[in-house]
């Protein structure tokens, strides 16, 4: 598997893991807010990754093509 491929895989893993904190951020902004605050933390974690992956994929496409 060439490195594009896994940088996009792991991509996709990065967002629905991001998508799913931010849910449950908001599912128990009212309920626990203890649980939100952590999910949100974590989530905005995996938002830098997405970042500098999202870096990476530009900078290897550009070379590639």
């Amino acid at each position: 598997m060439s490195r594009i491929a896994q940088l996009r895989r792991y991509k996709k893993h990065l967002e629905e893991r991001y998508r799913s904190l931010v849910e449950t951020a908001n599912d128990y902004k009212y309920v626990d807010e203890c649980k939100s605050d952590r999910s949100a933390f974590k989530a905005m974690k995996i938002l830098e990754k997405l970042n500098r992956i999202k870096y990476l994929d530009e900078d290897m496409s550009n070379t590639v093509v």
